[in-house]
């Protein structure tokens, strides 16, 4: 069997059962099967695979055809340059929420002390801390996904503490001047209609909002009010829908009200800044 061989029967199987991306997923797969980068495939498709390979190849190829994302089978994602392990213990990094790290950044800059709620992989504080080099914590109400962020941050050598918690209950009253999060936001009815990959294999916790999807930024946005000092910053993923509601959340504790749309032209951001007196 060769690369190119394999390649070919590996595209047809994904096309088949409709898997998105099939030539893409497959040259990622057999690259994975290989221990290669995707330019090897191309450079040296006449290359016969050994049993090894191939049964490696098969099997990805059979969990992906079973829902499998094609991250957890090869444990990398990409994110905003970098290369981050990821594990069914914690969310896929998306690259809206490079908007988050984008809208942050200038804050982070100048804050003396900041905190990732919720980071899972750790892909929003790692990119922080290595683009400011400021020491960022980063709190996890998972301990299986405080170690996926551990095994991240060690391995770029970014500056990060992990702190178990849920959202910021173990972060003291006015000691913060950056909070960003990219918090739960799926509506409960919406679950059931999510992509398989997404409900059938991502973490729940990472992704439930409660009833109205909104359960959570109540409590992110009371902690933060608690845990930022006067003119500190809240800088919030939002889900699709969210915008009006979140912003209404903010009452008088916030001020400074920011929306950040997407590429397609959906708010993806909200920053918003601790109001002085309040």
């Amino acid at each position: 069997m060769t690369i190119q061989t394999a390649l070919l029967q590996g595209v047809r199987l994904l096309e088949e059962d409709a898997v998105a991306a099939p030539r893409l997923t497959a040259e990622v797969l057999l690259a994975h099967a290989l221990g290669r980068d995707r330019a090897y495939l191309y450079g040296r498709p006449e290359a016969e695979l050994r049993e090894v390979e191939w049964l490696h190849y098969g099997r990805y190829l059979h969990e992906r055809l079973q829902g499998k994302p094609t991250q957890y089978i090869t444990q990398r994602q990409e994110f905003y340059g970098r290369m981050f392990r990821v594990t069914p213990a914690v969310l896929i990094p998306r690259p809206e929420t490079e908007h988050v790290v984008e809208t942050a950044l200038p804050f982070a800059r100048q804050a003396r002390r900041l905190v990732d709620a919720g980071a899972g992989s750790g892909a929003i504080a790692v990119t922080l801390a290595l683009e400011t080099s400021r020491l960022v914590l980063a709190t996890d109400i998972s301990i299986a996904a405080l170690e996926v962020a551990a095994g991240n941050a060690a391995a770029l050598c970014a500056p990060v503490c992990l702190v178990a918690c849920d959202l910021l209950s173990a972060i003291s009253s006015r000691s913060v001047d950056l909070v960003v999060s990219n918090p739960p936001y799926v509506p409960d009815e919406d679950m059931a209609g999510l992509q398989r990959e997404v409900r059938d294999y991502e973490p729940h916790v990472a992704l439930a909002g409660g009833r109205d999807g909104l359960e959570i930024y109540q409590r992110l946005i009371t902690d933060a009010a608690r845990v930022l000092g006067p003119g500190g910053r809240l800088v919030v993923e939002l889900g699709f829908r969210t915008a009006a509601g979140v912003t209404a959340m903010l009452g008088g504790r916030f001020e400074d009200v920011r929306l950040v749309e997407d590429l397609a032209g959906i708010p993806r951001v909200l920053s918003a800044a601790r109001a002085h007196g309040a």
